[in-house]
């Protein structure tokens, strides 16, 4: 990588891994940054999956399908170090750009990759109230029971009726009740 200067905002670089190899290296990196406490040059690590469904024999089969089978996405902060670290974990074969140079992916790719990977910093955690903040249930308050990050969704029990009912919304949907 050529000596610069470093770009200290995070962005979504793509690597290119040995097919089959995407969610081990997904695993090893998250290892290895949690071992050298890189955690503030790394944001997320992706294997973007989407769900084929599939009718075999009379009866519907969800499976998951890799959606660019051979890469990996990772928003991050590149340095020496980083680029270092990623370029040499086992599977991988490079960052795709130009040379040596990894190249961010621009807003536009990113929306036309058909999912959006803005991360969402939530400020709620698994028992806060949250106040749901639009969609059918708005102004209803719950109790947080699980947070899916990379799926964006959060589960919240709201109470309906006079009983507890467990509900699935998006991150943006709800906000921490004060």
């Amino acid at each position: 990588m050529s000596q610069k200067e470093y770009d200290l905002e995070p962005r979504w670089y793509v690597v290119h891994t040995y097919s089959g190899y995407e969610n081990k290296v997904k695993t090893d990196l998250e290892k290895t940054i949690k071992n050298r406490e890189l955690q503030e040059f790394f944001f997320d690590i992706i294997v973007p999956m989407e769900e084929q469904i599939e009718i075999k024999d009379g009866k519907r089969k969800t499976n998951l399908k890799k959606v660019f089978p051979g890469y990996v996405l990772i928003k991050m902060i590149v340095t020496e170090q980083t680029w270092y670290i990623v370029r040499n974990t086992r599977g991988v074969t490079g960052f795709v750009g130009s040379g040596t140079d990894p190249i961010p992916l621009t807003e536009s790719e990113i929306k036309k990759m058909g999912f959006d990977v803005q991360s969402i910093n939530i400020d709620y955690e698994v028992n806060d109230q949250v106040k749901v903040i639009n969609g059918p249930f708005e102004n209803f308050i719950g109790t947080v029971t699980e947070i899916n990050k990379e799926k964006h969704k959060v589960k919240v029990l709201v109470s309906m009726f006079g009983r507890e009912t467990p509900v699935e919304l998006d991150f943006a949907e709800v906000e921490k009740s004060n």
